[in-house]
């Protein structure tokens, strides 16, 4: 995600610099044909070409609106992923806390150090579910010894792993847990175990979520001829610009060059922005930071165990949060 208030001009350079070649050659060459060349029959009226620029511009809207509500949409569920994940430490940290009237359990009262352990070992494996989702949805699995297995036991790290759903797997696990603190330690009563896993539905709604938006691609229709209808419009705009600048003097036919580039570009960078928008998790420059988010997350748990030594936030990496 870019951060910073304004883009500086080597990047629109970077993502303009093609069109504006492209459009400043066709352009010329029109005006070379309709003017030294004296071929005339090149040139068409105005008016259809303003026609089709209002209607141009109202589609790219309309697409744009679509594309960024699939962003917005994207950032609001990982918000959710913030705060459900604060509320999961919250639940273990203040729910697992000694011996509970259970009916039919017959353990040992939990030491300290065993409530220290189970604490760690959950709110660790939230921290690993997070980061889990991050990746599969950016489809990174390389990133898994150091991004997930950092927070899992060895042996259930390398077993989920393999699964096909690893972030789904991961909140199995912590359900399995919630009944074993429940049935086998007496830890939870039925209040605490289902207000928990109420929790962990939010949870695999939100990754639901985060999968509709992944595995749906946006509507091709829309993103096809949105690119097709600027490239026809940026095609017949010095076409009919010539003629209008041709009314006011042969020399001035070459001001259709720059206006005619001013232009396209303008509606080519439209297209362009909506583009960038429509698949919020891919780790581009305009995507959601979902490792930002995850280093956040993770600092805010660590702290809730008590730890000291935890990772500083992620700083941008020229101006982008990743």
């Amino acid at each position: 995600m870019y951060i910073r208030e304004n883009l500086r001009w080597h990047i629109i350079w970077k993502l303009g610099w093609k069109s504006i070649v492209i459009f400043t050659v066709y352009s010329a060459l029109v005006c070379l044909v309709y003017g030294p060349l004296n071929i005339h029959a090149v040139a068409i009226p105005w008016q259809p070409v303003a026609t089709l620029g209002t209607a141009v511009a109202f589609y790219i809207g309309f697409k744009n609106n679509g594309s960024y509500d699939r962003f917005w949409e994207g950032r609001q569920l990982w918000g959710g992923i913030v705060n459900s994940s604060r509320t999961t430490a919250v639940q273990i940290l203040e729910f697992v806390t000694s011996v509970v009237d259970a009916p039919g359990v017959d353990a040992p009262a939990a030491s300290a150090e065993e409530l220290t352990q189970r604490h760690r070992r959950m709110v660790y494996r939230q921290i690993a579910w997070c980061n889990a989702l991050r990746i599969h949805l950016r489809r990174q699995p390389e990133q898994w010894d150091a991004a997930v297995a950092p927070f899992l036991e060895e042996e259930e790290s390398e077993k989920l792993r393999q699964m096909a759903n690893p972030p789904a797997q991961i909140i199995r696990q912590q359900a399995a847990a919630l009944r074993k603190l429940r049935e086998e330690r007496g830890l939870l009563n039925d209040f605490q175990h289902v207000t928990m896993m109420n929790t962990l539905e939010v949870l695999y709604n939100l990754q639901g979520g985060c999968e509709r938006i992944k595995n749906t691609p946006f509507p091709r229709q829309y993103a096809f001829f949105s690119m097709v209808f600027v490239y026809l419009f940026t095609a017949m705009m010095p076409l009919g610009l010539v003629t209008e600048f041709a009314k006011m003097g042969t020399s001035h036919i070459w001001l259709t060059v720059p206006f005619s580039v001013v232009v396209s570009w303008v509606f080519a960078t439209i297209e362009t922005v909506g583009h960038s928008s429509e698949n919020p998790f891919e780790n581009n420059m305009n995507d959601v930071s979902m490792t930002a988010i995850c280093r956040s997350i993770e600092i805010d748990l660590r702290q809730m165990l008590g730890e000291t030594e935890v990772p500083p936030k992620l700083d941008p990496v020229e101006d982008i949060l990743y």
